[in-house]
């Protein structure tokens, strides 16, 4: 028996396949556009539990799990509390979609952007969450790969290729549907190999103490500081260039929608809090970040398949909501076909363009922080909604974001505005230096549009 479950490599195809396969097997088959794109069948939209485990899990990535661990090896418990911090994305965005839909009667973010600034302000927007999801397959199926073989290897691409296959085939069977319905299962098992494995953590001769949690880290500059407060900046643009997030937010009634964004963001972020012990019981061992296989085998094999696991579930419900996201986008926001079929061609698309970058090993933790940096422009455009500016407002917004975004990935962000000291210090300085610029240009013309309007009215 013993023999039989240290083959890893089995039980890993076992549970890619077997995942996979059931979840294709279970899920609803869609016949409308309805239940296709908006998950409501019968006129039946998603209740709030449903709704609720749905956000939550289409958000808590195998990647990052990945980076919450390897984050709380380097810098203990505030390593997570920092990555945590993006799960406040929930509860500024669920507020926003509430007003936007009752007090603007708008029904998708694409209706909002359209009404208030055009055509062109609806196609630049469209670029960037298109640009992210591509982002969203390449980065969590990695994560996958790496379980199967070294970076690189011929298993390393089977296994993703696999993986990524058969997920596209219960998304193209129900759309949105499927995703929800997929994810209320998924967030079942989730919730329970996550118990089980801090139960593995905490309860071993050799597991992680609270006292070993409370000194791992420290509340500074040097240890972390900056991102948690880089996060938190970020929260206020970031849910809105995600359409996993935003999509969910205009299926189920104004209260329901509200509610369910609430407790996605407090659940979502102690989910991957917890999920930074991991890391920190790597820091207490002495093993290096990114290391989760070395600490399951601390453990023996079965928490590594535990893992493994946890990382299929995550990275699945992550996949089939890219692939929905996508395809409502192309066919229902941009209007480009109006059927289920062309649906289905769009999500077959973005599964084999966003499967491109695994072969030159892009860095996993650029794909949030980077991106986020770079749609800082949204910032006034959507906390400042109710407030008319003209249509150049949202661009100078958003391209002066993406500028501030392009010069911190290369490097160059000036030394003279960045404030603090420790890791992630051009992070945080490029973020307040950004959203005090992207909010001052944003408002720019609406003053030039007032002064203009004064010199021409009557004496």
């Amino acid at each position: 028996m013993l023999a039989v479950i240290t083959d890893i490599t089995f039980w890993q195809w076992v549970l890619v396949l077997g995942s996979g396969l059931g979840l294709y097997f279970l899920s609803p088959r869609a016949k409308t556009v309805d239940s296709f794109f908006r998950a409501n069948k019968n006129g039946k939209s998603p209740n709030w539990i449903m709704l609720t485990g749905s956000l939550i899990i289409s958000w808590v990535f195998a990647k990052s799990i990945a980076n919450a661990a390897d984050l709380g090896n380097k810098f203990g418990y505030l390593g997570g509390l920092a990555y945590a911090a993006y799960y406040f994305s929930f509860i500024v965005a669920g507020i926003v979609i509430y007003y936007l839909r009752k007090n603007g009667e708008f029904n998708s973010i694409h209706h909002f952007l359209s009404h208030r600034f055009g055509r062109r302000a609806v196609q630049l927007f469209s670029l960037m969450i298109a640009f992210r999801l591509f982002n969203e397959i390449w980065s969590n199926t990695m994560v996958i790969g790496s379980y199967f073989g070294d970076i690189g290897s011929n298993t390393y691409y089977i296994s993703i290729v696999v993986f990524t296959l058969l997920t596209l085939a219960y998304s193209l069977k129900g759309g949105l549907e499927s995703s929800i319905f997929s994810d209320v299962i998924q967030m079942l098992l989730f919730g329970i190999l996550l118990t089980v494995i801090l139960s593995m953590l905490f309860v071993a001769d050799e597991g992680l103490t609270i006292t070993q949690v409370r000194n791992s880290g420290s509340f500074s500059w040097s240890n972390g500081l900056n991102l948690l407060f880089a996060a938190l900046l970020q929260s206020l643009s970031y849910p809105f260039h995600d359409p996993v997030l935003t999509d969910r937010g205009f299926i189920s009634p104004l209260k329901t929608t509200l509610r369910s964004f609430i407790w996605a963001g407090i659940i979502g972020g102690i989910c991957i809090f917890l999920f930074s012990f991991l890391g920190i019981f790597a820091q207490t061992k002495g093993i290096a970040p990114g290391a989760l296989t070395e600490v399951a085998m601390v453990f023996g094999p079965i928490l590594l398949l535990l893992i493994n696991f946890i990382m299929i579930v995550s990275a699945a419900s992550t996949l089939d909501s890219t692939f929905s996201s996508f395809s409502k986008l192309a066919t229902i926001d941009l209007n480009l076909g109006k059927t289920v079929r062309f649906g289905r061609y769009t999500m077959v698309i973005i599964a084999v363009a966003g499967s491109l970058p695994i072969f030159f090993n892009p860095a996993i933790l650029s794909a949030t922080t980077i991106s986020g940096t770079m749609v800082i422009g949204l910032t006034p455009v959507f906390i400042f909604w109710w407030i008319k500016t003209p249509k150049i407002s949202f661009h100078l917004s958003v391209l002066v974001g993406i500028i501030i975004g392009i010069v911190l990935a290369t490097g160059n962000f000036p030394e003279a505005l960045i404030f603090t000291d420790g890791p992630y210090n051009e992070l945080l300085g490029a973020n307040v230096f950004g959203i005090i610029t992207c909010t001052l240009v944003y408002f720019l013309p609406l003053v030039f549009h007032h002064k203009i309007q004064s010199q021409h009215e009557p004496i």
